[in-house]
């Protein structure tokens, strides 16, 4: 039997991001996980809120695109540089949708117990895509 390595989940749940499907958030993220992106309302973000919050940017963008840029992997932790591209086509949030294009990067760091994500920390640059959206 091939052990498990703290990343496995990556590949499903960039297939899922990829293809606009939210679900794969029930199988990434333990129920009780805390999710903590920077610049938000809310600064931590419970599961139902983090797959709300990844179903409005998708909706928002619904050609988003995301790949990983680096990846670095210990026995329970990943941090992961990220990089987005997609299109403004939808409402996200308050914002009007604008019809352009957006390069986006971040980092995430995961903290991984059985194939599931616990607590993630996420930092992305969200003052270079309202740039590149014309909003400020």
């Amino acid at each position: 039997m091939a052990q498990s390595r703290v990343t496995d989940y990556l590949p499903g749940w960039l297939d899922s991001l990829n293809r606009g499907d939210v679900s794969a958030v029930d199988r990434v993220f333990a129920p009780d996980c805390d999710i903590h992106i920077n610049g938000g309302p809310k600064p931590t973000l419970n599961v139902a809120e983090f797959k709300q919050f990844v179903s409005s940017l998708l909706t928002a963008f619904p050609d988003l695109r995301f790949t990983i840029d680096d990846q670095i992997d210990s026995a329970q932790k990943v941090a992961i540089r990220w990089t987005a591209v997609g299109t403004n086509t939808g409402i996200f949030g308050e914002l009007p949708a604008t019809g352009k294009r957006v390069t986006v990067r971040g980092l995430i760091l995961d903290e991984v117990v059985n194939g599931r994500v616990v607590e993630r920390w996420e930092l992305w640059d969200q003052m270079t895509m309202l740039q590149q959206l014309g909003l400020i």
